[in-house]
């Protein structure tokens, strides 16, 4: 039995939630700047803070989530990922500005202020996504001979996730949406996937167990 069949989930599931954590990942820092400008100004060395704050966030979501996909990985930890990602997410959406406002009369170059912010605004919840694609190969990886290919496929989805939450944001989103709809349609997205996630895990577990009840019935013996 597969990996991914081992714990209730398909490969196209965790496919689709790769691309879902790096969609959402890239709507999130696209909309950095608009979120900063009010208070520090929308200028290259913003835009360097929240890439630099983003960058870091990755990383250090990476080493975590490799850590725990080797302590027993279940669908149930997967989708808690997306759920705290998404309640970590809410302070952009309601404390923006009581975060940057004490900033901004507080430090009083804009280039630190804006790093700042960034830390206190997108660290956590960016670091929780992060974790999302080494758990991904863990539970979609077969055998260690496989491991190497599953690993490039799901990197494959996430940043082509990316590159469509990138252009879509950007080019889109903005024009149709204010902001903080924009952060609350993520947000949701995420939580739908946590429940894509679990209500999978679910369907497979009860597949299996009345698979493996038929399979243990009695059969009469012939007269």
């Amino acid at each position: 039995m597969s990996a991914a069949k081992a714990h209730g989930l398909p490969k196209s599931v965790i496919a689709a939630m790769a691309f879902v954590s790096g969609f959402s990942i890239m709507t999130v820092e696209m909309l950095g700047a608009r979120i900063l400008s009010p208070y520090f100004g929308g200028s290259l060395s913003v835009w360097g803070s929240i890439i630099t704050i983003f960058m870091l966030a990755l990383s250090v979501g990476y080493l975590i989530g490799g850590r725990l996909s080797t302590r027993h990985p279940s669908p149930t930890t997967y989708a808690g990922f997306f759920m705290v990602a998404a309640i970590t997410s809410l302070p952009i959406i309601l404390f923006a500005d009581a975060i940057m406002e004490p900033i901004f009369l507080t430090v009083v170059d804009p280039r630190y202020g804006s790093l700042i912010a960034s830390i206190l605004l997108f660290f956590i919840p960016t670091a929780i996504l992060g974790m999302i694609s080494p758990y991904s190969v863990r539970l979609m990886v077969e055998s260690h001979e496989h491991s190497g290919h599953m690993a490039g496929v799901l990197f494959f989805v996430s940043t082509v996730g990316s590159a469509i939450g990138t252009l879509g944001t950007s080019f889109y989103f903005v024009l149709w949406f204010e902001v903080n709809q924009i952060l609350w349609g993520a947000v949701i997205a995420l939580l739908l996937a946590a429940a894509t996630i679990l209500l999978t895990q679910q369907l497979f577990q009860s597949r299996g167990n009345h698979s493996q009840g038929y399979a243990n019935r009695p059969r009469k013996s012939a007269s």
